[in-house]
């Protein structure tokens, strides 16, 4: 069988795709780039659920779309290794394959912006990947990209100089080993302008301060992590509850990952 065959689950595919790179970009923080035709239909803010090649290692991996080419049919993932799953990820080289489940969630609305438009993109450790696809097809559309980055320190900044292609850079830490000491609020509350959008990922502290920040404005959007089991909404393992609603929810692999600000409780 040919390696990149393919079959549709739905709108979700199946595909072995190719290791075309891979490199450690901070300290434990690894940089994958995968080649297959599942590319060509990937979106900004969708995720691909990745089969660990172990038999011991039953539950797929979910990692955000950091980057997309779909003219060279190459996307990049960049994640951190959490467990022996996400390590045994960090083993692979180029010429070895994945089985790949993708590309899933409903991505980040980039829909009616131009260079009229200004936006704040907010990421927060390993949240930051899937904002860089988002910067660079808005910065092609001539829209002004103001991001801010929060770190926990200076050795685990990523993406600022690839970020700073597409607009102005803001980058925090914690302890205050490398930029501004603190956390993205002490850059957001001093900022002014008015944002015509507002995209962001990271740690459920984060999030919650994005969500309540920008709670009413009509284009905030969180985009949430969560464990998965299926990945395709059947199990209901990643929900979120809704406001004022005892009985609706969410589900962050198939009604997200990404949410608009107010949508659900955090």
């Amino acid at each position: 069988m040919n390696p990149t065959c393919k079959k549709r689950l739905g709108a979700i595919r199946l595909e072995t795709m190719k290791v075309v790179a891979q490199e450690e970009i901070a300290p434990a923080i690894f940089e994958l780039v995968l080649e297959g035709e599942m590319v060509e239909v990937m979106r900004a803010g969708q995720f691909l659920h990745l089969r660990v090649p172990d038999d011991a290692h039953l539950l797929r991996r979910p990692i955000s779309i950091s980057s997309i080419d779909k003219v060279k049919k190459q996307c990049h993932l960049i994640y951190r290794i959490e467990g022996t799953g996400t390590a045994i990820f960090s083993t692979l080289s180029q010429g070895d394959t994945l089985d790949v489940m993708g590309p899933q969630g409903n991505g980040f609305d980039l829909s009616d912006l131009d260079k009229q438009s200004q936006v704040l993109l907010v990421g927060g450790g390993i949240g930051v990947p899937p904002l860089l696809e988002v910067a660079k097809e808005l910065s092609d559309r001539g829209v002004k990209v103001v991001t801010v980055l929060g770190f926990a320190n200076k050795d685990a900044v990523i993406l600022e100089t690839e970020l700073a292609q597409y607009g102005q850079v803001f980058v925090t830490t914690d302890d205050g080993s490398y930029g501004i000491k603190g956390n993205v609020s002490v850059v957001i509350n001093d900022l002014d302008s008015p944002f015509d959008a507002v995209y962001s990922c990271g740690a459920p502290g984060m999030m919650k301060y994005i969500n309540q920040t920008f709670y009413d404005h009509p284009r905030a959007y969180l985009s949430l992590e969560s464990r998965m089991a299926c990945g395709m909404g059947a199990c209901y393992a990643c929900v979120l509850k809704v406001p004022e609603s005892e009985t609706v929810s969410q589900r962050v692999c198939e009604d997200g990952p990404v949410f608009r600000t107010g949508t659900v409780l955090l």
